[in-house]
């Protein structure tokens, strides 16, 4: 690889990073919350089986969808999920009514009484959940990364396929070991979370420009999405919506949330160390 290759993977790799620590750090606090009613030890032996189970569908999925990726229809399924992942939240965060939300919280599936194998099948039906969007997200990202003279696994790249899966690991070492970190960084900076999300939505447009340039289909052009100006308006974007998400967390934002979510704040990064 020349250095101008090297540096377009690895900054790839590193939005990849950034992208799974927000997206892990609500997945982390998902399943603590899911194993918080069991005793300590079995606790953290039901959190590391469902990392292990996550571990092996991350490896299975990801040799699947690389001889299915350069299917039209697997890559438009795939741009539809990471679009209604993006809508889902925001109309969830900024259209529902507080009532609304607050019936929805009511709603929800509680672990309390789970026996510990029940526990663990539901931490890993999570773990699926989650491994489906990152999954997704990531080749969506690699798929427009110039080739290599790697050898191909599937229909994929040998070196995007490197860049996916490092990235996937990468998630798991991240929800394993810095969700406290991704927790208080999202109480700190709440627009982070939604600014994920709305990145999310932007691969998955990405990967639907992906699909319409597919040679059976022939909407656009099958080189436009490798052209300089789609790439520099890609990332362009993608920037622009990560600093948005960060400096429109307002101070005045961070303080009333500090104020009512003190003590949460502090069970839910013990739960998330747990993890």
């Amino acid at each position: 690889m020349d250095a101008g290759l090297l540096l377009e993977y690895a900054w790839v790799l590193l939005v990849l990073i950034g992208l799974e620590g927000i997206l892990a750090a609500d997945n982390a606090l998902v399943m603590a919350i899911m194993v918080k009613h069991l005793e300590p030890k079995k606790r953290k032996k039901a959190l590391f089986y469902g990392l292990g189970g996550a571990f092996v569908f991350r490896f299975g999925s990801l040799f699947i969808i690389s001889f299915l990726v350069d299917i039209w229809q697997v890559q438009a399924i795939g741009a539809l999920y990471l679009l209604f992942l993006s809508i889902n939240h925001v109309v969830k965060k900024f259209m529902l009514s507080d009532d609304k939300k607050k019936t929805k919280k009511e709603k929800k599936p509680s672990s309390e009484g789970s026996g510990f194998w029940t526990t663990v099948l539901k931490v890993e039906l999570a773990d699926i959940a989650f491994a489906v969007d990152s999954i997704l997200a990531a080749v969506a990202l690699a798929l427009t990364l110039p080739a290599t003279n790697f050898p191909k696994v599937g229909g994929l790249d040998g070196a995007q396929f490197a860049v996916i899966l490092t990235g996937g690991i990468i998630g798991l070492i991240i929800m394993r070991f810095a969700a406290n970190y991704f927790v208080k960084l999202l109480h700190r900076k709440p627009g982070l979370e939604t600014a994920a999300f709305l990145i999310v939505g932007w691969v998955g447009i990405k990967l639907a420009v992906y699909t319409l340039a597919h040679p059976n289909l022939g909407v656009l052009e099958e080189s436009f999405p490798k052209e300089p100006g789609w790439k520099i308006t890609f990332w362009g974007v993608l920037v622009a919506i990560a600093l948005g998400g960060w400096f429109l967390s307002s101070e005045r934002e961070e303080t009333e949330r500090e104020d009512e979510n003190e003590d949460t704040l502090e069970e839910e990064s013990e739960e998330a160390k747990d993890y």
